[in-house]
């Protein structure tokens, strides 16, 4: 099957009650553009940067390579000074570097896990970046470990060891200074910096607050219905292990197209 491909709509001039009253409750990506940043678009320079973050070390990813993978994790953790982070990241290759002179550096300020079960918008200060995002609909095709995919290269991916993944559309979209990508609450992403850029994200929580863990401070955790509803399932899954493998088979086999059957949504395309 060809590989769906769908352009991220772009909006300009959006009012946040519009946002907010016909935008947001359709849970689809949106770019906006257009919106008031104020004067960081063209002040956070490398040298403001530099400046004003001062020599606070703060703990960076380094890698080899551009594609980071958190499930192998093909990178190392080290601290740098934060001008000194800001000046290694804006070159093109590193006079002084960890593992090579092409190493990439990734920092995260929060945590060392995004806000998975957060909606999120991600401000575009100043950069580019490349932004594929797939939907939480299509989560059964996208190999998943944890609610990480195992699929890396998504540009060229090997479909003899992840056939399924072609069925998933893939939203797209490009953002250049000023743009502001809306990203719904479990929607998978994967970015890639075309140039040296920082981007603002801000979380907030889309369901009331007693859904959440309330010693979850990130929001990093599941809800606390679907957590509870995963300890069930693997209790379900231990007590079928008591039955010889080919009934533990066809009940599991059961049991999924009861799930598909009584609790996916039948209309959300």
């Amino acid at each position: 099957m060809e590989e769906q491909r769908i352009s991220v709509p772009r909006l300009e001039g959006v009012s946040q009650e519009h946002f907010m009253q016909h935008l947001y409750p359709q849970r689809k990506p949106l770019v906006l553009e257009g919106i008031d940043l104020g004067a960081c678009t063209s002040k956070w320079t490398v040298d403001y940067l530099s400046q004003v973050g001062g020599k606070k070390e703060v703990k960076i990813h380094v890698a080899a390579v551009a594609q980071m993978d958190f499930i192998s994790k093909n990178f190392v953790y080290r601290t740098l000074p934060f001008d000194k982070l800001v000046q290694r990241a804006a070159e093109e290759k590193h006079k002084e570097f960890f593992i090579s002179e092409n190493e990439k550096y990734y920092l995260r300020s929060l945590g060392e896990d995004p806000r998975k079960v957060m909606d999120n918008i991600l401000i575009q200060v100043t950069g580019k970046k490349r932004v594929v995002l797939f939907s939480p609909r299509d989560a059964q095709y996208l190999y998943l470990s944890g609610t990480k995919s195992e699929v890396l290269n998504i540009d060229n991916p090997d479909l003899a060891k992840y056939p399924l993944f072609s069925q998933a559309r893939r939203y797209e979209c490009s953002l250049k200074a000023g743009d502001v990508l809306f990203i719904p609450a479990l929607w998978f992403h994967n970015v890639i910096s075309e140039e040296f850029g920082v981007g603002v994200n801000v979380f907030w929580k889309h369901l009331p607050s007693e859904c959440y863990d309330k010693t979850d401070t990130y929001g990093n955790k599941d809800p606390t219905a679907a957590s509870r509803a995963a300890q069930i399932l693997d209790r379900a899954i231990k007590t079928l292990a008591e039955l010889p493998e080919e009934y533990q088979d066809f009940y599991a086999r059961r049991m999924v197209l009861h799930i598909q059957d009584k609790a996916y949504s039948k209309n959300f395309e």
